[in-house]
This record gives C-alpha cells, structure tokens and sequence, in this order.
C-alpha cells in the first residue's frame, strides 16, 4: 500500500509541513485506509461523493471528523493533522487538474473530506 492512496510528492510535502517523518506518514496513511477500507459502503450512504476514480472515492465530511479517525486509531494530534493534510492536498490536486480548485476549496472551508480506496 505504501501510503495509497495519495500520491508519493503530496506525502512528501506534506510530512515537512506536518512535521511528521516522511517515512512514518505512509504507514499512517496505511493504518487510516485499513480502517476506512470497510467503513466504504457507509461512507457512500452518509457522506457527499467529492469526486471518485477507478482506485479510490473522496468524500466531504464534517469539521471534526479526522479527530474521530484518530481517536479510534490512538495517533497523536500531529498524526491526524499530517493525514488530514495530506488528504486535502490529494483532493486539492484533483482539483487542479480537473478545474475544481475554487469549488473544492469552498467546500473545504466549511467540511473536511477524506479519500477512501476502492
């Protein structure tokens, strides 16, 4: 899995910017997909569907909503920070490339959102 499913520079980045090593964000990436990984069904029923690929599906989700992911998985508040950062700039480079960036980051402004692999 090896940090799947957000993309090797946006781990990068965001392990400098979360202060988290960039070899342990992947594995924390690993642990947060092997917990949401069942939870899918459930997130398509509950939650609106950002955008989603052959690979994985992005969801809006409430403000607070990685704290309750970390609480369940015991990380540090740098962890789910360096996570959540972390799914926010995969989404946000979808966004670019897709001509989405304003309305993902309207949206981003208000919810929190979280990418699910398929």
């Amino acid at each position: 899995m090896a940090g799947d499913p957000i993309d090797g520079q946006i781990l990068l980045l965001t392990a400098a910017k979360a202060s988290v090593g960039p070899q342990r964000l992947p594995d924390l990436v690993d642990l947060v997909q092997a917990d949401l990984g069942p939870r899918l069904d459930t997130y398509d029923r509950e939650y609106e569907v950002a955008y989603e690929t052959d690979d994985y599906t992005a969801f809006f989700v409430e403000d607070g909503h990685w704290e309750t992911i970390g609480e369940r998985l015991d990380f540090t508040p740098r962890e789910v920070d360096a996570v959540r950062r972390a799914h926010h700039e995969q989404l946000g480079r979808y966004g670019r490339r897709n001509d989405r960036s304003d309305e993902f980051a309207s949206a981003l402004e208000i919810r929190d959102c979280v990418l699910i692999e398929r």
